[in-house]
Formats: C-alpha cells, structure tokens, sequence
C-alpha cells in the first residue's frame, strides 16, 4: 500500500495502541495522502477563526489556551514525524514518551503570534508530507515501540491528522462555539 492508497482499513489493531483508535478514526474514508491535506486544510480554516485577541483564552481554569493548544498540535507532529522516520528506518530503539502537559508549560505559547503559530503547523506539515510521500511500501509497514507501545509508520501518519482533527474540534466545541 501507498501513501496515495493507503486507508485505515489496511491498518491492524496491532499496529497501534487501542488509546489511538479515536485520532485514526477520524481519518475514516480517506487515504494518508488526503487525510493529511485535509487536516491541513482545517488547520488553515480554524486558525483563520482564531482571532489574535482570543489566542490566551482558556475555556476553563487549568486549561490550556489556544496558543497552547495550537503550540501543542505542532510538538506533538514534530514528536510523531520523529518516530515515524526512526521506525521507517528500522531504528528498533524504543522511544520514550513524552509529557505534552510539561511540553506545555515549557513551551512559551502565549507569547507567540497566531500567525507564528500556524505558519509553523502549515511548514510542519509540508516537511512531513515530504517525508511520508518518500517512504515505500514497507517503511509505512514497519513497526517500532514509544511510550511502551509498539506503533506502525503508517499508524503515525493516520494519528498525526486523527490528532490534528480531534483538537480542532474541541477548538470549535469550546474555545470558539462553532459546532
């Protein structure tokens, strides 16, 4: 299977742990290839709703803001591109994982732009579709272990979106009310 033909449907429960299934879900329908321009494409969408007054608003206490959030969505691809070219290159050392709420306060999001912010996911995701497109058949399929669980290349790509897709929505449910 392709990048342009690969599904969820290819894709074995023992690919990935079952905590995952709620970001791979939400490519349902699409190939890697459109999966990634499509959560691409929403990135876009939401950060262009994301007005820079609105950036360090938290919808609760001890939530992140939406700088944070969005600061998040980029570690978080940097962090999964990372383990997909490890594993794609056979690297069978098993990778931590990481804390994304110690990411989080490490990060400095609120002192960043919007525009920074989502020019950053929108390159981010360049260099990954650039890496994704380059892996064969059997890059995709190989399999390597983070955070204690084993994880195919191919599952990385489908959690990268899935992740991106699941965040955006809770931007849209509770920071901005658009659902």
């Amino acid at each position: 299977m392709s990048y342009n033909t690969l599904t969820i449907a290819d894709i074995t429960d023992s690919e990935f742990n079952s905590f995952y299934q709620v970001y791979i879900n939400k490519c349902k329908g699409k190939t890697l290839s459109e999966s990634f321009q499509h959560s691409l494409n929403q990135w876009i969408t939401i950060g262009e709703k994301i007005s820079s007054s609105k950036l360090n608003y938290a919808y609760a206490v001890n939530k992140w803001t939406l700088a944070e959030v969005l600061l998040h969505l980029n570690d978080a691809e940097r962090i999964f591109q990372y383990r997909a070219l490890r594993f794609a290159r056979n690297d069978n050392t098993s990778l931590p994982g990481f804390d994304e709420n110690n990411y989080v306060v490490a990060s400095n999001a609120n002192l960043r732009t919007k525009i920074s912010l989502i020019e950053e996911g929108r390159l981010l995701r360049q260099s990954t579709l650039s890496l994704f497109q380059h892996f064969s058949t059997s890059d995709l399929a190989r399999i390597g272990t983070a955070s204690n669980s084993q994880m195919s290349v191919r599952a990385i790509g489908f959690v990268i979106c899935g992740h991106q897709l699941h965040h955006i929505d809770i931007i849209k449910e509770r920071y901005l009310n658009l659902i």
